[in-house]
């Protein structure tokens, strides 16, 4: 059976959780247009069963059993078990929604029990991503559809691009990965994506690119938005990793230049950055 790996398990329990947690009202203000064009490409109706995979803090959950009604249910689904008890803590009363910790790839799921299988951004981190998808389109009812939102390469997007190039006269760049290991940018080759939608077994696969700006850090000035949208990528990211074990007289520079590079980004109340996505839909033929 696929399963998520032992890294993104333990990096999703430890401090990338814990840091998403925190710094969750400023992640889902960034995400939420790209969550926004999912849920719309979903279509979601009332009385839908949903399973939201890769749920994270819950807001997608929560969005989703608004839609699907009294008569409908959502199952959010994540490997951290920080983000799943945050999103437990902020499910409104009485909606028809339940967050498990588990990995949607591997867990028992009940067969044919759900009308559409939804994601923003939590599909890309399977070992095996064509089996994940198998497994998890036996719960889909025939006719069943699967909706979701993934990155396409991180070149394209800025959250990685200006911040990590800010540095590189700074701190020696990371090995380039396997363009295909789990991690955020595995589905950036939408052929690769159809490919393992194919293999899975779903038909009428549609990828179509999803390109918005996105709010990158806030604040009530220009200035203080653009300091807070330092921080995160200090807090939240590749940058946070590149600089975790650097010393300070790394550091301090390294803000002032990631600083720089946000600054010649438009902007007032937020730094507006470019974001580059897929969203892609199929349906379960059997």
């Amino acid at each position: 059976m696929p399963e998520t790996s032992a890294y993104q398990v333990a990096d999703w329990n430890g401090r990338n959780g814990e840091q998403w947690v925190a710094n969750q009202a400023r992640l889902d203000q960034m995400l939420a247009v790209f969550g926004d064009a999912a849920i719309a490409a979903a279509a979601p109706a009332a009385g839908d069963r949903v399973l939201d995979v890769g749920c994270g803090a819950g807001t997608t959950s929560i969005a989703l059993a608004a839609r699907v009604g009294s008569r409908g249910r959502v199952l959010g689904v994540d490997i951290s078990e920080p983000l799943i008890r945050h999103a437990r803590s902020r499910a409104p009363a009485g909606t028809p929604l339940t967050f498990e910790l588990a990995d949607a790839g591997r867990t028992a799921l009940p067969a044919q029990s759900f009308d559409l299988l939804f994601s923003r951004f939590g599909t890309m981190f399977f070992d095996d991503p064509a089996a994940a998808f198998a497994h998890m389109r036996r719960a889909l009812r025939p006719g069943g559809r699967l909706a979701f939102v993934c990155w396409r390469a991180a070149a394209e997007n800025d959250w990685v691009r200006l911040p990590m190039g800010a540095i590189r006269d700074l701190v020696p760049p990371p090995p380039s990965p396997d363009p295909e290991a789990p991690g955020p940018f595995s589905f950036g080759d939408r052929d690769r994506v159809a490919r393992i939608l194919t293999a899975a077994g779903f038909a009428d696969v549609a990828i179509a690119p999803f390109d918005h700006e996105l709010p990158f850090g806030e604040g009530a000035t220009r200035a203080a938005a653009i300091d807070d949208a330092v921080d995160m990528a200090f807090q939240v990211g590749p940058l946070s990793r590149a600089l975790s074990d650097q010393p300070d007289a790394v550091r301090a520079p390294a803000a002032e230049a990631v600083r720089r590079a946000f600054a010649a980004r438009p902007g007032e109340r937020s730094v507006m950055i470019d974001g580059a996505a897929w969203i892609v839909t199929a349906r379960n033929p059997s």
